[in-house]
Parts: structure tokens; sequence; C-alpha cells
């Protein structure tokens, strides 16, 4: 009994004090430095469960894609899109031919653009310009000029003269 009576006698122990509390940047700073010293163990295994890479495939070659483009042309551009839709897609040789005679008035033009894009491809790219294919041509609306027609009465009615920009993409026909 005597070892309880001296148990009970000690004055109690006072509760350690608190230590402030981290604040919340503190407490990651912490966390982020635990972590740094645990990465090099984990690493290892990590890069030991990894597959070997392998080697990436040759990337697919892309045909060069020769371009021409006349802007500001005098026609409508629903004028000219009904020559273009003809031409889409042909060897150069059946579209030179086809707009060739072709009534239209368009087609002179889309003829001098598609014998320009041509010439770029021997000049610039080093390729035969009688091997290609139109690979695309648009026909975009360019600025419109607007002038006015004298009539009966002192009257005036406006006439629009719409202008077209043609772009012509040509790439090699495969063989």
């Amino acid at each position: 009994m005597a070892d309880e009576e001296k148990k009970a006698k000690k004055p109690a122990k006072k509760p350690a004090a608190k230590k402030p509390a981290k604040k919340a940047g503190e407490a990651k700073k912490a966390d982020k430095a635990a972590s740094k010293k645990a990465a090099p163990k984990n690493a290892a295994k990590k890069e030991a469960k990894k597959p070997a890479k392998k080697a990436a495939p040759p990337a697919p070659v892309v045909p060069p894609v020769v371009r021409a483009s006349a802007r500001y042309v005098r026609i409508a551009p629903r004028k000219a899109r009904l020559v273009a839709d003809q031409v889409r897609g042909l060897h150069i040789e059946k579209a030179r031919a086809l707009l060739q005679f072709s009534p239209r008035g368009a087609a002179s033009d889309i003829h001098k653009l598609i014998d320009s894009a041509a010439a770029n491809a021997e000049n610039n790219h080093d390729l035969i310009g009688d091997e290609m294919r139109i690979s695309s041509i648009t026909v975009d609306e360019g600025p419109t000029l607007k002038r006015y027609r004298p009539r009966a009465q002192g009257r005036a009615t406006p006439i629009h003269k719409r202008t077209s920009h043609i772009a012509v993409a040509l790439t090699p026909v495969e063989d």
C-alpha cells in the first residue's frame, strides 16, 4: 500500500504544453519532403515494372502540296465555282483539256492558275508539273465593286460587280 500512497501523494503531472498548430503551407512542405525521401526506393520498383520503350514507327511520308492563288479576279464566284467543280480531283492534263474547250468565261482564268501552280511545282519543289493532280480548288468571294446605272425619270439602280479569290492546290499522282 505504501507504494500506492506514494503515487497518490505525488502531484499529478501537468499536461504537456500544446505545440502551436502548423500552418497549412508548412504541413504540405513537410509531406513533400517526406515523399522525396521515399521516392528513390519506390522509383527503382516503378522502373522495373515499366516495359522497355519501343521505337516509334517511321512517320508516313506526306506528299508535297503545291499552291497557287489568284485574287481579285473579276468574275462572280458563283460562275467560277461551276468551272472549279468540274476540274476538282482531275489529273492536270485532263483538267487542261476540259478548260481549253469550255465555253465559260471563268475557264481561262482557272486554266492560267493551274498552269501557274504547275510551274511552281517545277521551279520551287523540283517536281514534274505534268504528273500532278488537282487536290483542292476553292473559289471565295472577294470585294464587290458597287456601280450605278441611270434609269428612267432620274432614277438609278445599283450594279454589283463581284470579284473572286481562287486558290488551287496540286499534289503528285500516286503511281
